[in-house]
């Protein structure tokens, strides 16, 4: 099986692919632009990425390429949908950067409070100015607001009680219980984040839904000069909004990620969001950390093993969450070749789509059943012309399936 590695990845990961047998290749310096090119040329059976864009043309230049793997938690930067439609498998490497991606958050906070990065370049300047940046405001007993509450948000959470910082927090999924677990206070919708918190700290997915969850409202929203820090992508912010609240509001901000980032790992990128006082970037290396690519890099190689081993795909991120199956069609059947075949055979006679299968072999090996999810139900004159066919059949039930 061969691996082609389009991005910066983990030696220990390499290797560990390659003593598995795999026939891997590893160009850490592909561009986005490249990846096409390079798949139809490698031709490879998995893709392992980390920042590279992998577009609808890359997808489709690979001719053998079955499995995406993202070595990371997001995967907005594969064109998932592409690969579904490729019948391509996307993975991904969730919570494995989540320490990581908190410890940074927590040095955008910090830096926002007390301007380090201006500090710096004072010094570097010649210029010292105690004076200016005798202003901090400081953390403790100031209220900590947290958009989603996934694992990332709640190591950020973890170390806010270590800074004495009160936390209010909201998520779709968070209710009252989980809320007094996790020590915060559940706030019923972003907004009434934004009223309370002095610091906003955003851990969404991108979807559609969350896409300038940060707007202008948010930002009408927000008290003056409080900070919003962002680690999680750029397109949950409208940045032209968070601008506004800079110049008009005080407002400081400490982002890691980027609307309309390159795809590759160099390249020109000025972002105008930068240029404003007060607001502080990084590189979109919250996971960056030796921790936990090593970590990335080994669930990468246990997801690529899985898939070769057992055709399975731990961390699949487009398998459908619901089949258009209504019908059930559990087969037992003499453990023989063909079998299956001549069930094939009379469905799709009968234009009768198979959604999924599962065919389990007894102790023994001698006799199995096949539990196959069907788009519609098969007639009695199907099922008659199913038994005619094969004499290892042992028995045929017909059920519909509960959400029918």
């Amino acid at each position: 099986m061969r691996i082609l590695i389009a991005d910066k990845f983990e030696p220990v990961g390499i290797e560990a692919l390659a003593d598995l047998g795999f026939d891997v290749t590893s160009e850490p310096t592909l561009t986005a632009d490249a990846l096409p090119a390079a798949l139809a040329d490698r031709d490879p059976d998995v893709l392992v990425v980390r920042s590279t864009k992998v577009s609808a043309d890359a997808i489709a230049a690979g001719r053998r390429l079955k499995l995406i793997v993202r070595a990371g938690a997001g995967y907005d930067t594969i064109d998932v949908g592409a690969a579904s439609r490729e019948g391509v498998f996307v993975a991904n490497c969730p919570g494995k950067n989540a320490i990581a991606v908190a410890e940074l958050t927590w040095a955008l906070i910090l830096a926002c409070d007390r301007r380090v990065p201006d500090q710096t370049a004072d010094l570097r300047a010649g210029r010292w100015n105690k004076k200016e940046y005798s202003k901090a405001r400081g953390l403790y007993g100031r209220t900590l607001g947290i958009l989603g509450l996934g694992t990332i948000a709640r190591h950020v959470v973890d170390r806010a009680r270590a800074f004495g910082m009160p936390v209010i927090a909201w998520s779709r999924s968070l209710d009252d219980a989980t809320a007094e677990q996790l020590g915060v206070r559940r706030a019923a919708t972003p907004l009434d984040v934004a009223r309370a918190a002095d610091i906003v700290s955003v851990h969404v997915a991108s979807t559609p839904e969350t896409r300038h969850l940060i707007d202008d409202a948010f930002i009408d929203a927000m008290k003056p000069g409080a900070y919003l820090i962002n680690t999680s992508r750029g397109a949950v912010v409208d940045e032209a909004a968070l601008a506004r609240g800079v110049q008009e509001k005080g407002l400081r901000a400490g982002l890691d990620v980027y609307a309309g980032e390159p795809g590759a790992a160099t390249a020109e990128f000025h972002p105008a969001i930068v240029d404003l006082p007060g607001v502080y970037g990084t590189h979109h290396v919250g996971a960056s950390t030796d921790q936990a690519q090593q970590a990335i890099a080994m669930e990468a190689v246990r997801i690529v093993r899985a898939f070769r081993d057992t055709g399975q795909v731990p961390n699949c991120v487009n398998r459908a969450r619901r089949s258009s199956a209504t019908w059930s069609l559990t087969v037992r059947h003499r453990n023989r070749p063909g079998v299956l075949a001549a069930v094939f055979d009379v469905l799709s006679e009968a234009r009768i789509n198979v959604e999924e299968m599962q065919n389990i072999v007894y102790d023994g090996a001698e006799a199995a059943c096949a539990i196959i999810q069907l788009d519609s139900a098969p007639t009695d004159a199907h099922l008659a012309a199913i038994r005619d066919r094969c004499d290892a059949i042992l028995s045929l039930d017909l059920s519909p399936l509960s959400a029918a």
